[in-house]
């Protein structure tokens, strides 16, 4: 007999697109110079969400931001515990020296997912500069990471997930746990 979770609404559509354009403000705050920033994605959602971001940005600056992905995969050391999934293509578009480089990802739990990113990345070079955004912080953290942009922080427990769900993916949109 399996049991059938509820599936509660974190962020409505419009909560969601609110959350979108606030994190893109913070960004343009927060960032000297958007022509030295590299947007990159992290599989799965990250890569979506660094789409919109991009696409955001480009809206309320006028300025083409570049964007990328990286797939951390071989540079975790939980394999065994959180299995393999197919892999992703990394795609880095520029020499990442002395780039400001914004990993995205759409929900941090315990940080090993950007520690892995983080270890795939320096693989490619020595950006000048790394920061975090990440759509949900579940908490959990097992590791000292910290999103330097976060769209909300929702405690879960452990058996939970989150899932974040963007409309050109999925057909529908917003920040659901279940």
């Amino acid at each position: 007999m399996s049991i059938k979770t509820k599936r509660i609404e974190i962020l409505t559509e419009d909560e969601l697109r609110k959350t979108i354009s606030r994190l893109t403000s913070e960004i343009i705050e927060k960032v000297k110079s958007l022509d030295n920033l590299l947007l990159v994605g992290i599989p799965t959602r990250g890569i979506d969400l660094a789409e919109v971001l991009e696409k955001e940005l480009s809206y309320k600056t006028g300025l083409r931001i570049r964007k990328g992905s990286i797939d951390p995969t071989f540079y975790r050391d939980d394999q065994n515990r959180v299995g393999t999934r197919l892999i992703k293509v990394t795609d880095i578009p520029t020499p990442i020296e002395k780039q400001e480089i914004l990993l995205i990802d759409d929900v941090i739990y315990t940080g090993r997912t950007i520690r892995a990113a983080m270890d795939a990345l320096y693989s490619w070079g020595r950006p000048q500069r790394v920061m975090l955004l990440v759509m949900v912080d579940r908490g959990h953290r097992e590791l000292p990471i910290q999103p330097d942009f976060c769209g909300k922080k929702v405690p879960t427990r452990k058996n939970e997930t989150i899932s974040l769900r963007l409309k050109s993916v999925d057909n529908e949109e917003g920040v659901f746990l279940e």
